[in-house]
């Protein structure tokens, strides 16, 4: 009750604001705001970013309206500035104010994730700022619940938010150039494409950094043999685990269509080994490349799968 209440108030707020400012909620007013206040509206502005992203509003809107504002390297600078304020407060509220009311409304989230940093420390920040796994504004507060040191939370934080702030920034100054009539939009946009396509490059090159080589078959028999404590993971469907190729004794079966669904059980492997198996080894890959994501770090594809396992006269079970 006191939640929708508030949200009605603040959304009152700023219909009331909106009107009253009417005439100068467009670029060329905002601009010429910027121009008059100098570093109390550049100020203005990154607090207003910081507090965007504590109460988790979306600052997708903000980071284009400093780009638009500011232009490219300004417009990059204050929007990290006031993304890395706000991603620290609200790291410090989980931490020391509302950390127990946070982990209990995310549940298995805050679970895995603790996990994750605890085998990871400020690699595991940096994975998931670099490969959005979990939404910017949510990440800040669950990260409040691990144990990373808050001067390492916020250095990992600012230098692998720079691609995203800086895309998107320059996504804004592309807009506002194209609508004001740049004599050189078409390179620009040239420019904007280039950016938003390694951006998109960056998530991939990250979990292909951290992939491991393929494991061969007689490599998992000895693994196997010489008692290791690795999880042997077939993602084929039931039918072909109980099939004609068999399955390997000891291996679990999660098929790959319900596996994110069950990585909650797999939590006890964060940092020990997966060896993943099926037919070949391409669901094998993908399986591979979803555990990556979600901060498990000893993954192994295991190279053609079954086919090899069986042609190598390895023993199966049916």
């Amino acid at each position: 009750m006191y939640k929708r209440l508030l949200l009605a108030a603040l959304l009152t707020f700023a219909i009331a604001i909106a009107y009253v400012y009417r005439d100068h909620l467009h670029v060329d007013g905002l601009r010429t705001w910027v121009d008059a206040g100098g570093a109390a509206a550049i100020a203005a502005f990154i607090v207003l970013y910081t507090i965007a992203t504590v109460l988790m509003i979306p600052g997708s809107v903000l980071t284009l309206l400093g780009g638009a504002l500011f232009g490219p390297v300004f417009g990059t600078l204050y929007n990290l500035a006031g993304a890395t304020l706000g991603a620290t407060l609200a790291f410090v509220v989980s931490r020391y104010i509302a950390g127990d009311w946070i982990a209990r409304r995310t549940g298995g989230i805050s679970r895995r994730l603790l996990d994750g940093v605890a085998s990871e420390g400020w690699r595991f920040v940096a994975l998931t700022r670099l490969v959005p796994l979990i939404p910017f504004n949510l990440l800040n507060y669950l990260l409040g619940l691990t144990r990373i040191p808050l001067r390492q939370y916020v250095l990992t934080s600012a230098i692998c938010m720079v691609p995203g702030a800086a895309a998107y920034t320059y996504l804004g100054h592309l807009g506002n150039a194209a609508v004001s009539g740049d004599a050189n939009i078409a390179q620009k946009l040239l420019l904007g494409l280039a950016l938003v396509g390694a951006l998109l490059f960056v998530p991939r090159l990250v979990i292909r950094l951290r992939r491991k080589p393929m494991m061969t078959v007689q490599t998992l028999s000895n693994r196997l043999a010489d008692g290791d404590e690795l999880l042997l993971l077939d993602v084929r469907s039931a039918d072909e685990f109980c099939g004609e190729q068999g399955h390997v004794s000891g291996s679990r079966n999660i098929p790959i269509d319900q596996l994110e669904s069950h990585l909650d059980e797999l939590n006890g492997y964060l940092e020990r080994p997966i060896a993943i198996i099926c037919k070949t080894d391409r669901r094998s890959a993908k399986a591979g490349r979803l555990l990556l994501k979600n901060g498990f770090n000893d993954v192994h594809v295991v190279e053609n799968g079954m086919t090899a396992w069986c042609e190598a006269g390895l023993p199966v079970e049916r």
